[in-house]
């Protein structure tokens, strides 16, 4: 099976990609970042801004528009309704970033299985799947910079017919930075160049400057035309919108430069190995392609050291980091399947019994830690339950098998067949834990359109809560002081009230509450609850 794979490596990555996340596309709640990029989508197909793009009716110009675009094509052929479609083109991104980790590995190393166990690695890390799910602008700016890498690694590397390769990275580049401005650039980007600079010296550089140039040209038609747009076409809302992203870099979500010292545990599954694949002393002398490990290895620490150079801080903005460390995690991924059979010293095989052995146990150990953990929401779902564990410990007797007889090489397949069963099998049984009022919005749209009544929000209605509803809340706390709706009777979705907000509403209008909205994945009765997600309904009626 894996001889299969090393001959059809791109086709693996795809048909894998497809199978561990197609399934369950949209069995994960929607996430704020999410809401707001689908929001948007949402109002470019019922309102058509495309270009002046709006979320709850609201100019939305903090991000470009490129992987709103995306989604927005995709809803429109498979319904706006649904997670699933607007999901989907995020699924095309990890397959892109599979698919180029193995070619750039692949020529570097020459090495086919070697190429595949990159691309394994990074389409099974953590944060790849995850942020697909936190940030979807992210996995399009760094996925499009991915094959703009790729294209300049050839371009470097050829010494005549790089027009090809101009053309496709100068797009991409500007593909990437119209999916999230510069943030690609540089945080995957620059420490590419500067990795590269350090390893391979941008030997014969001098004949490429006009395609060097081309590509910058593109990069810079491509990826502004659309920040053009908008500042001639609003450029007041635009000039506010740019200060004040300017500014959170410096002062929102501050953090101390070594926070980010911990970024190899973001790869998951992989943690242990990544760790060890960054002990440079110790794997120099162990791996088969020293010049393309050190490459790998700069690029890897380079964009970690310019990511704490940046005050602002958050976990997703490591996820560029991984696709250079999957490849550096791939070295010793290799180094073991060449040698573990002979390796004695238990220094060196304590940390792969411990993390393949971890891992192994994790998965024979899910029907009993999933039943003690859902037994009580397990009604409707024993099939799920039964398929994902019946799946997982198959995998996991056969890692603890292949462990045992030091065959690295398909214990790290099996693992990556680990992750893709637990994500594919494992993802129906989440379901079990969201409460049974989690969509109760959505219904409120039906009920108004049917009663005539248009909802306004106030104080803070969350976009996960304007998502579920369908529609657009205008917002009544944007006016000092609030101006009400002429209409007799309006709905108003808020958060918890003052009295001074009560007192100045009841002058004016007779309040009926209705009821509670809570999008919280917590029964009702837990005491943790992110008050963001709890908003209350009132009907309000003119006196």
């Amino acid at each position: 099976m894996i001889k299969v794979l090393e001959k059809h490596p791109v086709i693996a990555i795809c048909i894998f990609t497809a199978v561990m996340l197609l399934p369950n596309l949209d069995a994960m709640q929607v996430t704020i970042m999410e809401a707001r990029n689908f929001i948007t989508a949402r109002e470019m197909l019922t309102d058509g801004n495309w270009l002046l793009t709006t979320m709850n009716g609201e100019a939305r110009y903090q991000k470009p528009p490129l992987p709103t675009w995306l989604s927005a094509l995709s809803a429109s052929i498979f319904g706006i309704n649904s997670l699933f479609p607007l999901r989907l083109p995020t699924v095309f991104l990890i397959m892109i970033i599979g698919i180029f980790t193995y070619r750039l590995s692949f020529k570097l190393l020459n090495n086919n299985l070697h190429s595949l166990v990159n691309a394994c690695i990074v389409i099974t890390s953590f944060y790849v799947i995850g942020i697909t799910i936190e940030a979807p602008w992210d996995i399009y700016a760094h996925g499009f910079m991915l094959v703009a890498i790729y294209h300049l690694f050839l371009l470097f590397d050829k010494k005549t017919n790089y027009w090809k390769h101009t053309l496709i990275a100068g797009v991409c580049l500007g593909l990437s930075f119209l999916s999230k401005g510069p943030v690609s650039l540089y945080a995957l980007f620059l420490p590419f160049l500067l990795a590269y600079a350090f390893t391979y010296k941008f030997k014969k550089i001098r004949p490429k400057t006009f395609s060097i140039f081309s590509i910058l040209i593109l990069m810079l038609i491509i990826g502004g035309w659309w920040f053009i747009y908008v500042r001639l076409q609003d450029p007041a809302t635009f000039a506010h919108i740019t200060e004040k992203e300017t500014s959170n870099w410096g002062s929102y979500n501050v953090r101390p430069f070594y926070y980010y010292w911990s970024f190899f545990t973001q790869s998951g599954i992989w943690t242990i190995p990544a760790f060890v694949s960054l002990l440079f002393p110790y794997l120099k002398s162990r791996v088969r392609h020293l010049k393309a490990y050190r490459f790998s290895f700069y690029w890897t620490i380079i964009a970690v050291v310019l990511l704490s150079i940046i005050p602002e801080k958050k976990s997703r903005y490591l996820m560029p980091v991984l696709i250079p460390l999957a490849m550096n995690t791939g070295f010793y991924i290799d180094y073991l399947i060449q040698r573990f059979k002979t390796l004695n010293l238990k220094k060196e095989t304590i940390p792969v019994y411990f993390n393949f052995g971890l891992l192994s146990a994790i998965a024979v150990a899910f029907p009993v830690v999933s039943y003690l953990a859902l037994q009580n929401k397990l009604n409707g779902h024993w099939g799920a339950y039964i398929l994902a564990s019946v799946v997982l410990v198959s995998i996991g007797g056969f890692m603890i098998y292949n462990l045992k007889q030091k065959n690295i090489k398909n214990v790290f397949f099996l693992t990556v067949l680990f992750f893709g069963a637990l994500v594919a099998f494992g993802l129906p049984l989440y379901k079990t834990t969201i409460p049974s009022h989690y969509h109760d919005i959505s219904e409120l749209k039906l009920q108004n359109e049917k009663a005539g009544i248009t909802l306004y929000g106030f104080n803070y209605v969350s976009p996960e809560m304007i998502w579920l509803y369908g529609d657009k809340i205008p917002d009544l706390s944007q006016t000092e002081p609030m101006v009400f709706p002429e209409a007799q009777t309006f709905g108003l979705l808020t958060n918890e009230l003052n009295d001074t907000e009560l007192k100045t509403i009841k002058t004016y209008y007779d309040m009926e509450f209705v009821r509670t909205f809570d999008i919280n994945n917590t029964d009702a009765s837990a005491k943790k609850k992110n008050s963001r997600l709890v908003n209350y309904y009132y009907l309000l009626t003119k006196k």
